[in-house]
């Protein structure tokens, strides 16, 4: 009889050679899948490999049943979150007084950017922005911009002037981040882009500590361009500084085209702040000639909007705030002095257009619209309260008698001009400055709604128009 040997198969198999006269049992019979390791074979008697397609199989059904939904919420959320400039929406809708809602990152999912620098608008590829004074009044509304198209950006900002509540809404988001530090001293990033917002703005803040303002001008320019020429050849960001209408001083031509070289008084009380900026503008351009810096400079002229500060000694928030205050307007001198007042939204679209383009040199960033120090105070009685008083006090020095810019370059090379009239962008501000000063969440919504809709109704009436007409019609 035979020898027989038991397997794991659970059957008997005949000894190789067990007949008459053998001698002993043979080798063990070879295994199949033999090269495999053990842990291998183990798995595949186990039938585990089909297990395992089967579950992703089924993971791959749940994925493309629910992709769908998703798609069409983040849609949807584009299109309730876009700043779409188009004529068929509202251009007010891109910097509401509400914080951004957070659909930056389902936006930078549902697009894809591809290629180089190209024209704003259309599709490019996601750049890493560095923005100083990013939590700053026009910085803040600029960097909620800069998320919205999809980019990393890096707010740098001591918080001298600016304040955590303007960025607050990114916290959480990867693109975003913020590095509290003093732009005077030299801070190492590699970025595409630099937007140089920095400086103390406003009279309160530069006349605090004059000395202290006209160095950290270029001296808060001067880490970014010299770090950037040092690297010229491997990173070469491109550098706008943001500069101011103050250049022109209390200017004899009018409008000011960026050809004008002004008429600055240097030994003023404003000087600081005026000379300052001249200095920066000098500092930045001769970077572009010694180093071949790719570099910008805006000459912003006076802007309004949410986020401003409260009690920062710029007309319009002084007359916002004193009006919600029911404080008499303080009008000074006799209010003949002019001044023209743009969005905020306004100023970031010509800012990143003038980023994304190719024109060395300055440009003036302003609305042409013209008023009087009466006729604004006029408007915001208008929008708040119609009994407030108005109280003429003695004028300031070295304050500039007219101030208008000329914006042909900037429509002619950039494509830009300011779209929101005074009286549409005020109630914004107005309603923003309410709930600030005053904590009324609820009073600040029924106002915000009853602004919206006026706002879409004055909307649809000035896109008939041409934009000096619209201009005219803003008071």
């Amino acid at each position: 009889m035979s020898s027989e040997l038991t397997y794991r198969g659970g059957g008997a198999s005949p000894v190789a050679g067990a007949g008459p006269g053998a001698t002993g049992y043979s080798s063990k019979p070879s295994k199949p899948l033999a090269w495999l390791p053990r842990a291998a074979r183990y798995a595949a008697a186990e039938h585990r490999p089909v297990f395992a397609l089967a579950g992703m199989l089924i993971a791959a059904a749940v994925i493309s049943i629910a992709s769908p939904s998703t798609s069409s919420s983040a849609s949807t959320g584009a299109a309730v979150s876009s700043y779409s400039s188009s004529g068929n929406g509202n251009p007010l809708a891109r910097f509401s007084v509400e914080p951004a809602a957070l659909h930056h990152r389902d936006l930078a999912s549902t697009r894809h950017f591809v290629g180089g620098k190209v024209p704003l608008g259309l599709k490019r590829k996601a750049l890493r922005v560095l923005v100083t004074g990013g939590a700053g009044f026009v910085g803040s509304h600029l960097v909620d911009r800069l998320l919205e198209r999809g980019d990393s950006v890096i707010v740098v900002d001591n918080l001298f002037t600016g304040r955590k509540d303007n960025v607050v809404h990114h916290f959480g988001d990867p693109n975003f981040e913020m590095i509290r530090h003093d732009v005077v001293e030299p801070i190492l990033l590699e970025v595409d882009q630099i937007y140089h917002l920095a400086c103390p703005a406003s009279p309160v803040h530069y006349k605090y500590n004059p000395v202290k303002t006209i160095i950290s001008f270029p001296m808060n320019s001067f880490p970014f361009l010299f770090n950037n020429a040092k690297v010229e050849a491997k990173i070469n960001a491109r550098f706008l500084l943001t500069s101011t209408s103050e250049v022109y001083g209390d200017p004899l031509q009018h409008p000011q085209v960026e050809t004008y070289w002004g008429n600055v008084n240097p030994i003023g009380v404003r000087s600081c702040y005026d000379e300052g900026k001249r200095t920066a503008e000098t500092l930045t351009m001769d970077y572009h000639r010694g180093a071949n810096l790719e570099v910008r400079i805006a000459r912003i002229f006076n802007t309004y909007g949410p986020r401003m500060c409260i009690d920062d000694g710029r007309v319009v928030s002084n007359f916002v705030a004193q009006a919600l205050r029911k404080e008499p307007l303080t009008v000074y001198g006799d209010g003949k002095q002019t001044r023209s007042f743009q969005y905020v939204s306004d100023l970031v679209e010509g800012l990143m257009k003038l980023m994304e383009g190719e024109h060395v040199g300055p440009f003036n960033l302003g609305n042409p619209g013209e008023f009087t120090m009466l006729e604004l105070a006029k408007v915001v009685q208008d929008t708040i309260d119609p009994n407030a008083r108005i109280e003429f006090r003695q004028n300031t020095q070295d304050d500039p008698h007219k101030r208008k810019p000329d914006i042909s370059r900037a429509k002619e090379l950039l494509g830009w001009e300011p779209k929101i009239p005074l009286r549409e962008g005020l109630p914004l501000m107005v309603t923003d400055f309410r709930k600030r000063i005053f904590g009324d969440q609820d009073s600040a919504a029924t106002t915000g709604n009853q602004q919206e809709v006026a706002s879409a109704e004055l909307t649809n009436y000035t896109e008939s128009l041409s934009y000096d007409e619209a201009t005219r019609s803003s008071y």
